[in-house]
């Protein structure tokens, strides 16, 4: 279902406010990552727009993105079960139409970087909307729950965090557009159950945060980048709260699809 336009703006409200809480800093506020509308970035990513052009993978090995080479990626398709409270979350993963964001997804994954972090956002009021997590710092059951969402994945071999371009495939496109949002439909859309990679207000500022869609949240189509969607077990990610633990996540199917650099 599709947010009412009254209960929609009380929505980004909410979110917006999840989203600023606590950061201080220019740092701080590229790393509190969460999907946000398009009515509190508009201003930011237009003009981002009359300076960036849209990159094509075939474009990456002349570093457009500087670090884009050395990312994973996923050929193909890949299946995630990810285990909360004990009940399986079955996520086909689309390496086909997000390589770039579906490969640092599954990566993680095999790393075990999921493995007990907190679901530290979960907005039902008034409408239905996402399920957040993926921030390491959950791991610490001491860490602040209220500094939840400002963190994302340490790379082991660099010291430094790791980030992915924004990438969105438009439809009728053979690649995907990747460091900026676009205005077509795309081929992964928000549709209810679709996973996706949260962010600041900065294009290429996602990690490890991810989110599940507890509606049809068109609106963050071409904002956001989809790389799945549940196939098993919505009923368990609607009963996810606030503060819920993920046990583990495993990769079942299509881990030969996974290529990392080196």
């Amino acid at each position: 279902m599709r947010l009412k336009l009254p209960q929609f703006w009380v929505a980004l409200l909410i979110v917006g406010a999840l989203m600023l809480g606590g950061c201080s800093t220019q740092q701080e506020a590229s790393k509190a990552s969460s999907p946000i509308s398009t009515a509190n970035s508009t201003a930011t990513e237009t003009s981002a727009k009359t300076t960036t052009e849209a990159t094509s993978v075939s474009e990456t090995t002349n570093e457009s993105i500087p670090g884009m080479k050395d990312l994973p990626r996923l050929e193909g398709k890949a299946t995630v079960v990810v285990t909360v409270k004990g009940s399986p979350i079955t996520i086909e993963v689309d390496g086909t139409n997000a390589p770039i964001t579906a490969g640092n997804f599954v990566d993680l994954v095999q790393k075990g970087v999921y493995n007990g972090l907190v679901f530290h956002r979960v907005v039902r009021e008034p409408q239905p909307f996402v399920v957040q997590g993926g921030d390491p710092q959950g791991k610490d059951p001491k860490f602040p729950a209220n500094r939840l969402g400002t963190g994302g994945y340490i790379d082991e071999k660099t010291g430094n965090e790791r980030y992915i371009p924004l990438e969105i495939k438009p439809q009728g496109s053979d690649q995907p557009v990747y460091g900026k949002t676009i205005t077509e439909t795309p081929v992964l859309t928000h549709k209810l159950g679709a996973v996706a990679m949260a962010r600041s207000q900065q294009p290429n500022s996602a990690s490890s945060q991810f989110y599940v869609a507890l509606a049809d949240l068109g609106f963050l189509d071409g904002n956001y980048a989809v790389f799945g969607n549940v196939t098993e077990g919505f009923d368990v990610v609607n009963n996810i709260q606030q503060g819920d633990r993920i046990d583990s996540a495993k990769v079942t199917q299509g881990a030969e699809n996974l290529k990392t650099p080196g």
